[in-house]
């Protein structure tokens, strides 16, 4: 059930069935850059490109170019059409840029007032679908644009229309498209998640509130026997709701440290993952049966703590970093059973994101790193230091599309040479 590189243009809904990917991973080799929202195609943060570097040089792979003047934030990139969007802090607003695919800024939009406060700067990656730009603020901003110009189509604040606010740390979550809708979760009393009409941004459905704030976590679209569902974090709970209807289907606690639900889920072969600080990784068995759903736990283990910066499901073996348990070290876990497989160092706490066989690990100290999977352990291969003059960790995730690797430090944005 694979679709064209043009379908995906076309709407960046993405489902997962059984475990199979439904779109085709774009950014392959010969093919047009094409990533076109958080964590890729799939939203599993995983490009399909070959032929790449298996080994840096010790400066790293060349530097192709730097952009510069982006704002201060933590927001990825999305690349699509021969463009590059990401947004920041740019005196008190939050502002959207978009480049050429030399790092020429071409428009800067705002998107409303700037978070400011413990931890300033952008969060949200934006999402692009077909000619439109989707990007909620950490304000509750949401604003819908034309992709080539920045021009406003519609736009309006989900946590006053839903008489919600934000967690500590402000809203993080990058928006999905399903088809004709867009999805958010503003959290609060009135609505765990809402359906947008993203022509006119009007509702399509309302999903019962739960009394919590959003997460800092982004949704997934998932397909289990016919039931398409949208599975995403509270601050304290995982939900899954009807991607048709809106219906309700589980409210599951999970409270985490600071109730930092952060990192998107992860779906396979029936089954999700989480993994949050402190409180450590789950996984459940999804049960579908007459409309209806639920979640059985198959395993925890404290073992793997993944703050923000991810996980990787490859081959049957989870890939993330641990904070608590293990401090600091980058861990691996079995799919099947939550055994720890190994413990590795590699760059420090960070992030990271696959291509071809490899890991690339970014640490929140600006440390990048090559390393290899394997079902022993993590071998980090190479690794280089950032250029100096970002200001802040290095939080946003890096980003393999197109033969080249972006890395995001501060208003900085960095392209490098993968072939």
């Amino acid at each position: 059930m694979s679709r064209s590189l043009h379908a995906i243009r076309q709407s960046t809904s993405i489902v997962l069935v059984g475990g199979l990917l439904v779109a085709s991973a774009a950014c392959a080799a010969g093919q047009e850059a094409f990533w076109p929202q958080f964590h890729g195609p799939n939203r599993d943060n995983m490009s399909s490109e070959t032929g790449l570097l298996k080994q840096w040089p010790e400066d790293g792979p060349a530097l192709i170019w730097t952009a510069k003047g982006l704002g201060h934030g933590y927001s990825g990139v999305s690349i699509a059409d021969g463009m590059i969007y990401t947004a920041g802090n740019i005196d008190k607003a939050t502002v959207i840029s978009a480049m050429n695919m030399d790092g020429k800024v071409l428009w800067q939009v705002k998107n409303g007032p700037a978070w400011t406060k413990d931890r300033p700067g952008s969060r949200s990656t934006p999402t692009i679908d077909a000619d439109r730009l989707f990007h909620q603020s950490p304000l509750g901003e949401f604003v819908c644009l034309r992709a080539r110009t920045g021009e406003k189509i519609w736009g309006l604040n989900m946590l006053d229309k839903y008489q919600s606010k934000t967690n500590t740390w402000a809203l993080a979550e990058s928006l999905l498209i399903d088809g004709d809708r867009v999805i958010s979760c503003p959290g609060g009393p009135q609505t765990c998640m809402v359906a947008l009409d993203k022509k006119t941004g009007s509702v399509v459905w309302e999903a019962p509130g739960t009394d919590e704030l959003a997460g800092y976590s982004s949704p997934i679209l998932v397909e289990q026997q016919g039931l398409r569902i949208i599975v995403a974090l509270t601050a304290k709970a995982i939900v899954g709701v009807n991607a048709e209807t809106g219906e309700l289907l589980w409210h599951v606690k999970h409270e985490s440290y600071a109730d930092e639900n952060i990192i998107v889920p992860i779906y396979r072969d029936g089954c999700i993952f989480i993994s949050t600080l402190r409180t450590g990784s789950v996984r459940w068995r999804l049960h579908v049966k007459d409309g209806k759903a639920s979640l059985e736990e198959l395993w925890r283990t404290q073992d793997l703590d993944c703050h923000h910066g991810g996980v990787i499901l490859l081959e049957g073996r989870l890939y993330g970093n641990s904070t608590f348990r293990n401090s600091k070290l980058w861990v691996c876990l079995d799919w099947a059973t939550g055994r720890t497989l190994s413990t590795a160092k590699g760059v420090g706490k960070g992030s990271l994101t696959y291509a071809d066989g490899m890991l690339y690990t970014l640490s929140e100290d600006s440390l990048m790193g090559l390393a290899r999977p394997t079902p022993t352990g993590l071998e980090l291969v190479s690794s280089f230091k950032l250029p100096e003059g970002g200001e802040g960790p290095t939080w946003a995730h890096p980003v393999v599309c197109g033969a080249r690797l972006y890395l995001r430090h501060g208003e900085l944005l960095y392209s490098y040479a993968l072939r």
